[in-house]
């Protein structure tokens, strides 16, 4: 069975994603990223939390390796988590996607 660093290092190559980036916006250093993507040491939970966004993924996929990204529940996550990182421009044409009929 795979773990989350299995998971983890999935996602950063599809993102195209360094380790070092992940951890910088994981909020972690490189050792302990590299540590979780080893499956040597489990984040806590907000540090999940901090990976799923950085990787645009849910904290369940990572947990559990299933993966529901289109429920709604997934998806105002997703938006919550990072609406905080996004441009005027980005949260105007979310406004428009979920606006339109």
């Amino acid at each position: 069975m795979k773990g989350m660093g299995s998971r983890i290092l999935k996602l950063m190559k599809e993102n195209e994603l360094t380790q070092r980036e992940l951890a910088k916006m994981a909020g972690v250093t490189e050792t302990a990223m590299s540590r979780y993507i080893k499956d040597e040491r489990e984040p806590k939970p907000e540090i999940i939390a901090n990976i799923a966004t950085g990787l645009g993924t849910t904290i369940d996929y990572l947990i559990t390796g299933e993966n529901d990204n289109n429920s709604f529940e997934n998806i105002y996550r997703l938006v919550a988590r990072s609406s905080s990182a996004l441009s005027q421009e980005e949260k105007f044409k979310i406004i428009e996607v979920l606006t339109k009929r």
